[in-house]
């Protein structure tokens, strides 16, 4: 990999991994917030959900933005609309105005977590994919683990204050560092597309519904409530609407991409990724706190091979898979997976700790070697116009699946008898996803990255 290549590299990583670690790490803090706000759980819970609500409704329009603006500046303006909603939260004075800032936030985040794939994508061509798609699932793995120690050690030293003020300074010398290493790349001069006004008012409310229904399914710990059934309704009706209107003009997101069949099973398996990663990663300190009785930090702590054992695999199995492409690599790591997800099922009150340690990182090692290969085969095959697109999708589809994952976990644990019962039931729900993940796999293109240029060259499609 070239000096510039890596440089580049470093930098938007460091960016992207602003929005991953923060939506994480305030997770451990809802409790503080409450008590310092004296408000309730409910109540602030919406520190995190209108976050994540708003980075759904901003990634749709990234894509567009993306060919209108140019890369570079609208990663700048992310980084931007990041920094101002940090230190608004920072500085908050009541719950609502909390809550307020960390929608800000989200629509930073939203710009900038698509932007990741789409930087590094054209930087790296269809040669390299692999190996800079696997650097940056490190970043996607080590978030979740990294974050909730982050924020318990921040609590434990300093205020709940430094959960978002501490983005501030590593922001602005992200946003000085990309000045100078993200090359400009102003958009072609001539016609340029204009906004789907009607797509933006379908899409982005409609994905946001969804994301509101599963929030509300875990918190309601229910699927069969109107607080989850009515948003459900609303996004699909919102969604199928999409799928009319985009049949017209120039979509926002164009819905042939799934006629593509490298591309759907791409985007499928990689939302199967997010939902097994995060139920394992939700499960497991609950599994730690409820059997064993450990505290917070080392429920965090134990839980932290899962991350390291993926951000070992996605490197690896990234660069392997330029070579021998995603078929093959993707079906060993299901299957470690799978064998993993069994051992998990097993554990009991006399379980020690090394077992499900051992399985917990194991199933990073092999979720690690599904998910660098997976997107590295998607960017390799889709033309460069397109990647912005695929880059809002293969996102959106993970949040969802990610989304989907802790609300099932919750109604799991909160509708078992006792909490082994409970972590059992989560563990075979993981073991179901990562089986289906294994039967996916195979949907993959299996063909090396010369070869699957020239198809692409060729047809123009996966």
């Amino acid at each position: 990999m070239s000096s510039n290549l890596s440089r580049l590299v470093a930098v938007v990583l460091l960016g992207g991994m602003l929005g991953i670690l923060n939506s994480t790490m305030v997770a451990v803090g809802i409790d503080a917030l409450a008590a310092a706000f004296g408000t309730s759980l409910s109540a602030i819970g919406w520190v995190s959900t209108g976050f994540l609500l708003a980075v759904t409704a901003a990634i749709p329009v990234t894509s567009w933005a993306v060919d209108r603006f140019g890369a570079r500046r609208l990663w700048l303006f992310g980084l931007l609309v990041f920094l101002a909603g940090s230190l608004g939260a920072g500085l908050a004075w009541d719950t609502g105005s909390l809550i307020a800032f960390r929608a800000v936030q989200g629509l930073g985040a939203g710009v900038l977590d698509p932007l990741v794939l789409t930087l590094l994508a054209r930087a790296a061509g269809p040669h390299r994919a692999g190996r800079v798609m696997g650097l940056m699932g490190v970043v996607l793995s080590l978030g979740p683990v990294l974050g909730p120690l982050t924020g318990g050690a921040l609590l434990q030293a300093f205020s709940w204050k430094w959960m978002f003020l501490l983005n501030v300074p590593v922001g602005v010398v992200a946003y000085l560092l990309a000045l100078r290493v993200i090359p400009a790349d102003d958009p072609p001069a001539g016609r340029r597309a204009r906004l789907d006004v009607t797509g933006v008012a379908l899409l982005a409310p409609g994905f946001v519904a969804l994301m509101l229904a599963l929030s509300q399914a875990a918190e309601q710990v229910a699927f069969g409530v109107w607080q989850v059934l009515v948003p459900l309704a609303a996004g699909v009706a919102l969604l199928g609407g999409y799928g009319l209107h985009a049949r017209r003009g120039e979509p926002l997101i164009d819905p042939r991409l799934f006629a593509r069949r490298s591309f759907s099973a791409a985007v499928v398996v990689m939302g199967l990724v997010g939902l097994a990663t995060f139920a394992t990663l939700f499960a497991l300190p609950l599994y730690f706190r409820q059997v064993h009785g450990v505290g917070a930090l080392a429920a965090g702590m134990l839980v932290a091979p899962v991350g390291a054992g993926a951000a070992v695999a996605m490197p690896l199995a990234g660069r392997l898979s330029d070579r021998l492409g995603a078929r093959g690599l993707a079906l060993g790591g299901a299957a470690v997976a799978v064998v993993s997800g069994l051992a998990f099922t097993q554990v009991g009150p006399g379980t020690g700790w090394a077992w499900p340690v051992v399985a917990g990182c194991a199933m990073g090692l092999g979720l690690g070697f599904v998910g660098a290969p997976t997107m590295g085969s998607l960017y390799r095959l889709l033309p460069a116009p397109l990647i912005p697109q695929g880059s809002a999708v293969l996102y959106m589809l993970n949040q969802l699946g990610a989304a989907l994952g802790i609300a099932v976990v919750t109604l799991i644990v909160q509708t078992a008898g006792d909490p082994l019962g409970g972590m059992r039931g989560v563990f075979w729900f993981a073991l179901a996803m990562v089986t289906v993940i294994l039967a996916a796999v195979p949907l993959l293109p299996g063909c090396p990255a010369p070869q699957a240029r020239a198809v692409t060259e060729r047809v123009g499609s996966g």
